[in-house]
């Protein structure tokens, strides 16, 4: 029997958690799209995120990104990579649940700052100390993280095509998600 996915995989997570680098090894794996929700809004506004954060606030940002999501949703199942706030939306995780299936990519804070702490692309952390906003989202999120129907444990000995199949193990054991997959 050929691998089948049967909804779309949503990857959830902190900034950093590998949600686009694991989402694309996956998609590749499981030779599906792969979609990124960030990259759409982008592509729909003309604007990068930090323009779109600057320019109209996060409110604004947070309402394309539902309308987006709704969409993506909708289509073929893929692999779909979401911002870190996406899923502290309860219409966003209503639609993902409803059309999809959440798949969360735990990581640690300490493994979280060493991936963003050089990145300049990530507007919730342009503040006099960065790594205590991070930790202050991390904690904030986690009671919606832990809600995701999937977790699986980023660890940073693993490479991210080993992750891949960490992830395409873990929704293997869901019949519901991906069907004939045999490791």
């Amino acid at each position: 029997m050929a691998v089948r996915l049967k909804k779309t995989a949503v990857m959830v997570g902190m900034m950093g958690a590998g949600k686009t680098a694991v989402g694309t090894a996956l998609a590749r794996l499981l030779g599906v799209p792969f979609l990124d929700s960030d990259d759409e809004i982008v592509k729909a506004a003309d604007r990068s995120i930090a323009e779109i954060f600057e320019r109209d606030g996060e409110a604004f940002f947070r309402a394309r990104e539902t309308e987006v999501l709704g969409r993506l949703l909708k289509d073929k199942p893929g692999i779909l990579s979401t911002g870190g706030g996406a899923f502290l939306s309860e219409t966003n995780r209503g639609l993902i649940a409803e059309f999809g299936v959440s798949i969360w990519l735990k990581a640690d804070l300490d493994l979280l700052w060493q991936r963003v702490r050089h990145k300049t692309t990530r507007p919730l952390l342009r503040t006099p100390n960065p790594r205590e906003t991070l930790r202050g989202l991390y904690e904030a999120r986690l009671p919606f993280y832990q809600q995701a129907e999937i977790v699986v444990e980023s660890l940073p000995e693993l490479s991210v095509e080993e992750m891949a199949h960490k992830v395409v193990a873990a929704m293997a054991a869901r019949p519901d998600v991906l069907e004939g997959y045999d490791e």
